[in-house]
């Protein structure tokens, strides 16, 4: 697994968020069943430039927590049957990996929601990391049951990293 971590500002974070987030994507691919290895970006922003980037991509004008932008598409979350299918604008050919997408995180927003929920930051992070592999593996929780199978696979992954609220 490939993940380039993009900082646009310093995140000061009190836990080590680079090797945070591979545990997380690494757990969120195995427990997902992933079948190839991958490349993964994740970029850290202000709320300036989430907010810029969500009125851009999806036309809401405000910041967001986190923006998800998956290469592939699927027939429903989690079937992986139809990767081949789209392997020719995927793969980085240097490594053959896969390239599943790109991850968008507010660093304000993550230090907001850990104050708003009464958790750390550390579980935010990981919260928002762990929700938007999940949109790249084809999850959406636009419907009440999407929602509801979303929640329940973040809990499990969350879980088995030993990461509560």
């Amino acid at each position: 697994m490939t993940l380039n971590i993009i900082c646009e500002i310093r995140p000061d974070f009190h836990f080590h968020y680079r090797e945070l987030a591979g545990k997380v994507i690494a757990k969120a691919l195995k427990m997902e069943s992933f079948p190839y290895e991958t490349e993964i970006s994740l970029t850290l922003v202000d709320n300036k430039q989430i907010h810029e980037l969500n009125l851009q991509t999806r036309q809401i004008d405000r910041p967001t927590d986190v923006l998800s932008f998956p290469m592939l598409e699927y027939e429903a979350p989690a079937d992986f049957d139809g990767i081949e299918e789209q392997w020719e604008g995927i793969v980085n050919p240097d490594t053959d990996e896969v390239m599943l997408g790109d991850i968008v995180i507010s660093v304000e927003k993550v230090r907001e929601q850990a104050k708003e929920y009464g958790h750390s930051e550390k579980r935010e992070f990981a919260f928002l990391i762990t929700h938007s592999m999940l949109h790249l593996m084809g999850y959406d929780h636009m419907e009440s049951e999407e929602a509801s199978l979303m929640e329940e696979h973040q809990r499990r992954i969350l879980d088995a990293l030993g990461i509560k609220r």
